[in-house]
């Protein structure tokens, strides 16, 4: 409800401003936008046998996006995106069929000294706040096989084709439906934001909503940033409980290298499952076009969870032909145990063929190439 308040009070604030407009405004912008990623990636266990695939959408999801935005004068404007995400080597939809614009769409206004107010299918700040804040060496050099998974099927996030995919949503592989968010400007260095999705279930106000706060700070080579959301489902306790997130970073610049730590804690509000993550990483920029990252994960499950837990490295060597296109090569090695004699590594993003290893080991090599227009 506070959210709801100061959405209002937010856009009561630009309602004033362009009434106070200029007739004179300048010339309207629309781009066409996009990223294409693919490469071949070697798996040495999923289901007890090695396997080699074509994969795309690792280092960053493959989208293609429109965005445009008009000038309303006085410093106003009206903005407006729509991104499709899409499989490189079949052109289908992803996640599927008559999902064209499943990754963002939304319309929205923004202010120079209000920030801005967007309405729509968009992110929450697990991914608005900590991964594009450089918290985390996924978005950087790891990828999706670099953020969450591991033997935490029994977590059970409805809807997840795991269970446990990208479980604090740091990769930013959910979007949040009926959403109102708000971005304020940047003070002294902090940026805040906010974030309500609304559940639309007669009677109850908070039934299957979603609510999402972040914070980001910047002074000069170091960047210190938090965030929150908690997405309520019908399918536990009748829409009133859900997957709650919350989580911190802090990285520092040291002139070539960007050095990153990283806590999250996932939790089923209706079993009890939880799920507590640290992670370390730096990047450095070795000389000229070269780039290299390493990260080390921790992930550990409480007692709903067996105990499960697992340790993953990860590391990257990126040769950059340009701005827009990059060459890599990656390799990943995860490690998991717990108290079930089943419990298995499972990579994130691994989901077809198979998925899990039948081990408590698991490494994957990857040769790929990413471009951008």
């Amino acid at each position: 409800m506070k959210a709801t308040i100061s959405t209002g009070i937010a856009l009561a604030g630009w309602m004033l401003a362009l009434t106070s407009s200029s007739n004179t405004f300048a010339q309207s912008t629309v781009s066409l936008q996009g990223v294409i990623d693919s490469g071949v990636t070697y798996v040495n266990n999923q289901r007890g046998g090695a396997v080699t695939l074509f994969d795309s959408g690792i280092l960053t999801p493959t989208t293609l996006t429109l965005k445009g935005s008009e000038d309303l004068g006085r410093g106003n404007k009206a903005l407006f995106e729509l991104t499709s995400q899409f499989d490189f080597g079949s052109g289908a939809s992803v996640p599927g069929a008559g999902q064209i614009f499943n990754r963002t769409a939304l319309v929205g206004l923004a202010n120079d000294r209000l920030g801005s107010l967007t309405f729509g299918n968009q992110y929450d700040f697990m991914f608005d706040t900590l991964s594009l804040g450089q918290y985390d060496g996924a978005l950087l050099f790891g990828g999706l096989y670099d953020f969450r998974q591991g033997p935490f099927a029994a977590l059970g996030v409805p809807g997840n084709p795991t269970g446990s995919f990208d479980f604090d949503r740091m990769a930013g592989g959910t979007r949040v439906p009926n959403a109102i968010k708000y971005r304020g400007p940047e003070i002294a260095g902090l940026t805040v934001g906010a974030l309500y999705g609304f559940g639309g279930v007669p009677g109850s106000f908070s039934a299957d909503s979603t609510i999402s706060f972040g914070a980001n700070y910047v002074n000069g080579q170091l960047g210190v940033g938090a965030a929150y959301v908690e997405v309520k489902y019908p399918q536990l306790g009748n829409g009133h409980d859900g997957i709650r997130n919350f989580g911190s970073g802090v990285h520092y610049k040291f002139a070539r290298v960007l050095a990153m730590l990283l806590y999250t804690n996932t939790k089923n509000t209706a079993s009890g499952a939880k799920i507590d993550v640290y992670k370390g990483g730096v990047l450095w920029n070795v000389a000229g076009p070269w780039a290299w990252g390493l990260d080390y994960q921790y992930m550990k499950g409480n007692e709903v969870l067996q105990d499960n837990r697992a340790q993953q490295v990860t590391t990257a060597l990126q040769y950059n032909f340009s701005k827009r296109t990059t060459a890599y090569v990656e390799a990943v090695f995860q490690r998991a145990s717990g108290d079930a004699a089943e419990t298995g590594a499972w990579i994130n993003g691994l989901l077809q063929p198979g998925g899990a290893s039948s081990s408590r080991s698991q490494t994957l090599a990857r040769v790929g190439m990413q471009t951008r227009f």
